[in-house]
C-alpha cells in the first residue's frame, strides 16, 4: 500500500508546479486502495478498510498512523538499549560510530545501517577519513538536526531494520530530518525520505485534524518546515477545505448534524455555523502559521467578511487578556516583542475591504498596539481606518472594557484617540455625516459618565475632541454633563468648570435652558453666565415684542393719516432703555451672587 501510494504523491508533487491541492488525486488514491489487494491497513490497533479511513480522516476521526520498514536491510539491530544520555545498538559487530544529538550520545555503526543510507553522514565520514589517518571510532556532532533526540532514535530504528510509527505528530520531524542527512531514493530503494514524503501528503490531502496536529509538530522546525514547504502545503489543504462545499468535508462527529445544518441554513445562527466550522481548529495556530492559512484562504477568493471574523475569532483566543480580559487564556511565554509582532502581523493581514471587520473589534486590536508599542505608521493606519467607521457606529459598538483595579470601566482615552483622528482626517473636507458622530459620542459620553472611576480630564478630553459645529445643538452634550455632575458629587469647583466648559449657552433648546436654571449641580460661574444670558435673552424678546407693537402701529397711523410723522420710537432710543435694562441685570445679578455666597457660608457654619 505504502509503495502504491508513494507512486501516485511523487506524481502529482512532481507535475503539479503551482502546489495545489488535487481532488482528482484524492479520488484516485481511494480507487488504488478499493481495488487491490492491500485494501487493509493498521490504524491504531485495529484493522480498518482503508476508504474508511480517508473517511473517517476527513471528518476528523482517530488519527492515522503508518507503519514503515526499511526495503532492504543490511544490518539488523538484535536490541537498542539506553543508559541515561547513552543509546547502544547491540549487533553481531562492534561499534564503530559515535553521533552525539543535543545531550544524548548513539553508539553506531558507519559502513552498512548508517552511512549507506545518508548522503551527509557517509561525507561526513569520508572527510575524517581523507587524510590517510582512519579513526576506529569517529564521532560526529549533529547539533541542528530537526526534532532531536527523539526524531534520531526513530532514524536509527528505521535503519537498523526496525519498524517505526509515523504519525501526524512525527512525520514532519522526521520528513526534515531526512532532508537533513540527504536519505535519498538514489542512495538505497525505499528510503526514509520517500516514505515519509508518501505519508505526509496522504495526511495533508486527506486529514483535517492530522493537518492541525502536522502544524503542531512544525513549530519547533520553522527554518526546515519553510524550506520544504510543509506549512505551506498544509495551508493550502486547510485553504481549499475551508473554501469547498462543506457536504465534503463533515465538521462534525455527527453527519447527521451536519446534514440538519445543510438543511436549515436559512436561519442565520444555523448558517454562521455552517460558514465558520473551520474558525476553531484555526484558531489554535501559531500567528506564523495563521498568517499563511489566512493568505492562502484569501488567494482562493472567500468572503471578507468570513477572513475579518476568523481573524477576530483568533484574536479573541490568543490576545485574550488584553483584548477580552481572559487573564487565564493568555499565554505566559507571550513577552511584549512576540506580542508586537503579533499585533503586527493581525493588522497586515487585515481584509481591506468595508465592513469586513467590526469597529469594536479594531478599537481592541487598536487597544494591544497601544500596549505593545507598534509601528507607529501602522497604528497610524488603524486609528484612520477606525475613525471612518465611527459614522456607521452604535454606542456598543464603542465600549472597550479596561481591566486594572483603578481604571475607569471603559477605555475613554482610545474613543478620544480615535476621535481626533477622524476629526484631524475631515477637517480639510468636512462631511455631513460628522454629525452622526457627535450623536454617536454624546451617547457614548452619557453611557460612561455613570463610571463613578472615570476622571474629569478623561470625560473633558472626548467631550472637546470634537469641534463645536459637529452637534446641531448641544442638548445631549448637556445631559451627559449633567449625568456625569450627578454621579460624582465630590468633584472640585475647578473640575466641575472644566467638565462644563464646552457646554455654550446659546446652542442650548428652550427645555434645556429652563433645565439649567434649576440645577444646582452647575458650577457657580457657569450658572452665573447663563442666568445672566437668559435675562439678556428676556429683555431682548421683550423690547423687540414691544418695538413690533409700535412699529405696527405706526404703520396703521401713516397709512391713515400720511402727514404724522409722530408716535414711532426711535431706534436709538430702543437702544438706551436696553442698556438701562441691562445695568439692572446686572446689579440684580450681583445681588443674587452675593445672597448666594452668604447662604453658602452660613451653611457651612451650620455643619460645623
Amino acid at each position: 500500500m505504502t509503495e502504491l501510494l508513494h507512486q501516485d504523491c511523487a506524481h502529482v508533487l512532481v507535475s503539479n508546479s503551482k502546489d495545489r491541492i488535487s481532488e482528482n488525486f484524492k479520488q484516485r488514491m481511494e480507487y488504488r486502495f478499493a481495488n487491490t489487494g492491500h485494501d487493509k491497513t493498521t490504524v491504531g490497533s485495529k484493522s480498518l478498510d482503508t476508504r474508511t479511513l480517508i473517511c473517517q480522516s476527513i471528518s476528523g476521526g482517530k488519527p492515522n498512523r503508518c507503519v514503515i520498514f526499511p526495503a532492504n536491510v543490511s544490518m539488523i539491530a538484535e536490541a537498542i538499549e539506553r543508559r541515561n544520555q547513552d543509546w547502544i545498538v547491540r549487533t553481531k559487530f562492534t561499534s564503530d560510530l559515535i553521533i552525539q544529538v543535543g545531550d544524548s550520545t548513539f553508539f553506531l555503526h558507519k559502513q552498512l545501517p548508517m552511512a549507506s543510507r545518508s548522503v551527509y553522514l557517509n561525507r561526513l565520514v569520508f572527510q575524517r577519513n581523507s587524510n590517510g589517518k582512519r579513526d576506529t571510532s569517529p564521532k560526529i556532532q549533529l547539533d541542528n538536526l530537526p526534532g532531536g533526540t527523539k526524531t534520531f532514535e526513530l532514524l536509527v530504528r528505521f535503519c537498523y531494520g526496525w519498524k517505526v510509527d509515523l504519525t501526524a505528530t512525527n512525520i514532519a520531524p522526521l520528513y526534515c530530518a531526512a532532508h537533513f542527512l540527504e536519505m535519498r531514493e538514489d542512495l538505497e530503494p525505499g528510503n526514509l525520505m520517500s516514505k515519509t514524503e508518501a505519508f505526509l501528503s496522504f495526511l495533508i490531502l486527506t486529514s483535517w485534524k492530522d493537518t492541525f496536529r502536522i502544524f503542531k509538530s512544525c513549530e519547533s522546525l520553522s527554518a526546515w518546515a519553510k524550506e520544504l514547504r510543509i506549512v505551506k502545503r498544509c495551508s493550502e489543504a486547510i485553504a481549499w477545505r475551508a473554501c469547498s462545499n462543506s457536504k465534503a468535508f463533515s465538521f462534525g462527529e455527527n453527519d447527521a448534524e451536519c446534514l440538519n445544518i445543510l438543511a436549515n441554513a436559512e436561519n442565520s445562527k444555523l448558517e454562521d455555523r455552517f460558514n465558520n466550522w473551520w474558525f476553531e481548529e484555526v484558531s489554535f495556530l501559531r500567528i506564523d502559521h495563521f498568517v499563511e492559512v489566512i493568505r492562502a484562504i484569501k488567494s482562493k477568493g472567500m468572503k471578507s467578511e468570513l477572513v475579518g471574523s476568523c481573524i477576530a475569532h483568533w484574536s479573541a483566543k490568543r490576545l485574550s487578556r488584553i483584548t477580552f480580559g481572559l487573564d487565564q487564556l493568555t499565554p505566559k511565554h507571550m513577552t511584549q516583542q512576540l506580542q508586537r509582532v503579533t499585533t503586527e502581523c493581525l493588522i497586515k493581514l487585515l481584509p481591506v475591504e468595508e465592513n469586513s471587520v467590526s469597529c469594536n473589534f479594531l478599537l481592541h486590536l487598536l487597544k494591544v498596539a497601544l500596549t505593545a508599542k507598534i509601528n507607529s505608521e501602522l497604528l497610524n493606519m488603524l486609528e484612520r481606518r477606525i475613525g471612518f467607521m465611527l459614522e456607521q457606529c452604535r454606542v456598543p459598538d464603542l465600549l472597550v472594557k479596561n481591566f486594572g483595579d483603578n481604571d475607569s470601566v471603559h477605555d475613554v482615552g482610545i474613543i478620544s484617540r480615535v476621535v481626533e483622528s477622524y476629526v484631524s482626517s475631515v477637517s480639510s473636507n468636512p462631511t455631513p455625516k460628522i454629525f452622526a458622530v457627535g450623536r454617536l459620542v454624546d451617547g457614548y459620553l452619557t453611557l460612561v459618565a455613570r463610571d463613578e472611576a472615570l476622571g474629569a480630564k478623561s470625560f473633558q478630553s472626548l467631550a472637546e475632541a470634537l469641534p463645536k459645529d459637529a452637534r446641531y445643538f448641544d442638548d445631549n452634550l448637556y445631559r451627559a454633563i449633567d449625568m456625569y455632575l450627578k454621579i460624582h458629587p465630590h468633584l472640585t469647583e475647578e473640575e466641575r468648570l472644566s467638565v462644563c466648559r464646552s457646554l455654550e449657552y446659546h446652542r442650548l433648546s428652550q427645555e434645556a435652558r429652563e433645565h439649567v436654571m434649576k440645577n444646582n449641580r452647575l458650577p457657580l460661574k457657569i450658572m452665573t453666565q447663563f442666568v445672566f444670558l437668559e435675562q439678556v435673552n428676556r429683555t431682548r424678546s421683550m423690547t423687540a415684542s414691544g418695538s413690533n407693537y409700535g412699529r405696527t402701529k405706526m404703520q396703521a397711523i401713516i397709512s391713515v393719516s400720511k402727514g404724522l410723522e409722530k408716535g414711532w420710537m426711535n431706534r436709538k432710543e430702543e437702544i438706551k432703555i436696553m442698556k438701562k435694562e441691562v445695568d439692572k441685570m446686572k446689579v440684580q445679578l450681583n445681588e443674587l451672587q452675593m445672597c448666594k455666597l452668604k447662604l453658602q457660608r452660613q451653611g457651612k457654619i451650620c455643619i460645623n
